[in-house]
């Protein structure tokens, strides 16, 4: 048994993930040609929510169940995770009786220490450090759109967050150059910068930061768990919006990202999730088939 997690891009080579990516457009065809394709027959998935999600849930769940197994929902209220119970002991009795655990918490060190003492795959769907699932969609979206995103420029816009963690992890990981443009004080982590400064950089300016780059992305201003900080964020983020006339000083054929839920009139304008150049829906919709591929990565690796 080769026993393998997925909590940050780092967790799988370039190559992996290449193939992966691969898959999952894969897997995308099959499902879009009605093909049945159900190699986990009973086997579950448990998917420990701290923090609520619509794509994250529907996504796993429609995937699983696609796979031919199930998935096993459990809210704050329905385990002992980090409250009573050891995380150590919680990981060790969840592997006797599930095939792999996806977790959506806050501490990024709650999952780790999960990993350590579980003996089947553990995800990551997100944690306030890192959030490695959506990214998987977004490079399958980007391939989809334009084909290989390696040597590319892509902008970040906003805050420094899990996101902006994860895409400098991609950056590393699928080779491009990424410009983050983000206020004084909403830096990403500051190790990740450091590891990564031959392909990442802070403008402050989203002008100067988009200019030539072929895919500008963002995500909300005030994550969940910081919604008191909104009225300062708004105001720190005032000329963070990503809007048609920002998005025209980049590449001629550059595309649009925005992981989900977005705030109109925020973080983006009213008017830029449906713009031509947006591929927001496509990309949402990847979770699926992306995180089918991981699924069937890691629940093979477990069981060679």
């Amino acid at each position: 048994m080769s026993l393998r997690h997925f909590l940050t891009l780092l967790d799988l080579s370039p190559n992996e993930l290449s193939g992966l990516i691969d898959r999952a457009i894969e897997l995308k065809a099959m499902q879009r040609r009605r093909e049945v394709f159900e190699p986990f027959k009973n086997q579950v998935l448990a998917m420990i929510f701290e923090k609520s999600s619509t794509r994250t849930r529907v996504s796993f769940e429609a995937g699983m169940v696609q796979l031919g197994g199930s998935a096993l929902f459990l809210s704050p209220r329905d385990t002992q995770l980090g409250r009573g119970e050891p995380i150590e002991d919680s990981a060790r009795v969840m592997s006797e009786m599930v095939d792999a655990v996806m977790i959506r918490t806050f501490e990024h060190e709650k999952i780790e220490r999960f990993s350590q003492y579980s003996s089947v795959p553990v995800i990551n769907a997100l944690t306030d450090d890192y959030h490695p699932c959506q990214l998987l969609a977004d490079m399958q979206a980007y391939k989809e759109a334009r084909g290989d995103i390696q040597g590319k420029i892509v902008t970040w816009v906003g805050d420094g967050n899990n996101m902006c963690n994860s895409y400098i992890n991609a950056a590393r990981q699928f080779d491009f150059k990424l410009n983050i443009a983000c206020p004084e004080g909403y830096e990403p982590m500051a190790e990740l910068m450091a590891a990564n400064k031959d392909r990442v950089q802070i403008i402050r300016d989203p002008k100067e930061a988009v200019a030539g780059a072929h895919l500008v992305t963002t995500d909300v201003w005030a994550s969940m768990g910081q919604e008191e900080e909104q009225k300062l964020r708004e105001q720190q983020f005032a000329g963070y919006q990503v809007d048609p006339k920002l998005m025209d000083l980049a590449d001629a054929d550059a595309v649009f990202m925005h992981c989900l839920p977005a705030h109109r009139g925020e973080e983006v304008s009213h008017d830029m999730l449906d713009d031509p150049r947006s591929v927001v829906w496509n990309q949402a919709g990847n979770r699926l088939h992306a995180q089918k591929a991981l699924l069937e990565f890691l629940l093979n690796a477990a069981q060679s």
